[in-house]
């Protein structure tokens, strides 16, 4: 727009115009300070008030102290260190389950209060876009008060364990808790002496100062919240290499140590399987935790996945079955953990790719024919689709099932859409594709649409509309190269299909 001249009567002596603009700036601060607090999101379709805009987030450091019984709220302290993507005049983190008693923002005390599930911080001075700031929350953190939830903390029969996934991690710590915002973790557990604490990552120290030892842990590569793992317990640590050296290290209830040594031996073959599979194992450790809980699903937490000891020492599955099992968590490091889903509706490919793995090491070794299992699918594929949404479109979770989504729509059925890429593309390039995919994306996220970008260019062809058929159809696809495989109507057959399927084993996230 043109400047215009204005008679000289008009303007007002610099230092009033100062004055002035400077009481309307305190006056939209005001305004803005006394706005009520609200719940925000990232804008996730399945979990539309989970993270938070505004800031990304570099590191996490959590310092627990577990007051030695699993039905007291432990003290904590949160400090995360993040770079401001836009300018904000409050901060919004994700959590819920805790008394938060004060926040510092880069050394100063910050005003904070609650909206929804979420803590609102409003530090003294406003952050500036591009600007790095660090957050400190104390806070304590409630094993008991997210008893009814699904996930945060589980209590073990000695202590506690984490399962975090979906929307968890912010009833045990504040965070921006959405797999789009990986960081770096370090985090420290004091626990009364005689307990084991391990974590995500590598082991940096123990110290032990009087009736209590502090255990330190260090992740080497950035990690979605939904995968932090803190396992305290009167617990035994195995240690054994894996392929090249990997430093495999399991942790089990001391008594049970020797009943579980036969499953624990089967890690490092398994990682070698999966590497012959689709490339080098993408972090610094591995290990299972078996746990002496009763969650009702396995779960892929980074470095260290999380199972059901009882699993392992009842008669209720066969053997190469929960081998199969072991491998799904696994294959998870690669796909989920090390390349994550960009948002909740690329869940299909973590879910996917593990069931496809896990199926495809139950042919290999235990000579049950993936193709067997892939038919039974399509059966049902249509019946999960009416139900649940395509394998990456699924429904929301109903109010109050936050971990609705994990349904057999992004298990089996997804593993059916690789199945008929497969078909489609021949072996040799599906296995390039897989191999292409997570040494691209490691460390980070993607989407659907990136799987759908790189499989056309491995193929040669565009791939779009036989993926996007597979992946966002209301109806099954004809699978190639099995033109006689029929899917059945919604009911009560594909019902029957289904529930046989589910009752092969128990829920694996």
């Amino acid at each position: 727009m043109p400047l215009t001249s204005r008679p000289r009567a008009n303007h007002r002596p610099l230092r009033r115009r100062t004055a002035a603009l400077l009481a309307s700036a305190v006056s939209v601060c005001l305004l803005a300070a006394a706005a009520p607090a609200q719940p925000l999101g990232v804008g996730d379709r399945l979990y539309p008030y989970l993270g938070n805009p505004g800031y990304d987030v570099a590191s996490y450091d959590l310092s627990f102290t577990y007051p030695g019984s699993n039905d007291k709220p432990l003290r904590a302290v949160t400090t995360i260190d993040a770079r401001t993507t836009a300018d904000l005049d409050r901060v919004n983190l994700d959590f819920a389950h805790g008394k938060v008693e004060s926040v510092e923002v880069d050394g100063r005390r910050a005003g904070f209060t609650s909206a929804g599930q979420d803590l609102v911080v409003t530090p003294v001075r406003s952050l500036h876009k591009g600007h790095w700031t660090r957050i400190v929350v104390t806070h304590t953190s409630d094993p008991v008060a997210g008893k009814d939830e699904d996930g945060g903390w589980v209590r073990t029969s000695d202590g506690l364990a984490m399962a975090n996934q979906a929307d968890a991690a912010h009833l045990v710590f504040p965070c921006n808790d959405h797999p789009s915002d990986k960081a770096m973790f370090t985090i420290h557990v004091t626990a009364p002496n005689g307990y084991t604490v391990v974590a995500n990552g590598v082991p940096a120290g123990a110290n032990r100062v009087g009736n209590g030892t502090t255990w330190t842990y260090r992740t080497e590569h950035p990690m979605a919240t939904e995968l932090a793992q803190v396992s305290i317990g009167r617990s035994a640590v195995l240690h054994r290499d894996g392929p090249h050296g990997l430093p495999v290290r399991d942790v089990v209830p001391s008594a049970d140590r020797k009943e579980l040594e036969p499953w624990l031996a089967k890690t490092p073959d398994q990682i070698a399987w999966m590497e012959s599979k689709v490339g080098k194992f993408p972090f610094e450790t591995y290990g299972v935790l078996m746990a002496q809980a009763s969650t009702g699903f396995e779960l892929e937490t980074q470095t260290l996945s999380l199972f059901e000891k009882r699993l392992f020492t009842g008669p209720d599955y066969p053997k190469w079955y929960l081998e199969s099992i072991m491998v799904h968590e696994l294959s998870h490091q690669w796909f989920g953990d090390s390349v994550s889903p960009r948002t909740w509706s690329d869940v299909w490919l973590n879910e996917g790719h593990a069931t496809w793995y896990e199926s495809l090491y139950s042919e290999e070794k235990a000579h049950k024919p993936m193709e067997d299992r892939m038919k039974a699918a399509y059966s049902a594929s249509d019946s999960w689709r009416a139900s649940g949404g395509p394998p990456a479109r699924p429904k929301p979770p109903a109010p109050g099932q936050k971990i609705g989504i994990f349904r057999p729509n992004i298990y089996d059925g997804a593993a059916l859409a690789l199945y008929a890429l497969r078909q489609e593309i021949g072996a040799r390039a599906f296995e390039r594709l897989e191999k292409l995919w997570v040494k691209q994306h490691r460390d980070s996220t993607a989407t659907t649409a990136d799987y759908i970008r790189l499989a056309s260019a491995v193929a040669g062809r565009d791939l779009s509309g036989f993926l996007e058929d597979w992946l966002y159809g209301e109806k099954t696809p004809p699978m190639p190269g099995h033109p006689d495989w029929k899917t059945m109507k919604p009911g009560r057959d594909a019902k029957n299909t289904e529930d046989t399927m589910r009752a092969m084993g128990p829920a694996r996230k």
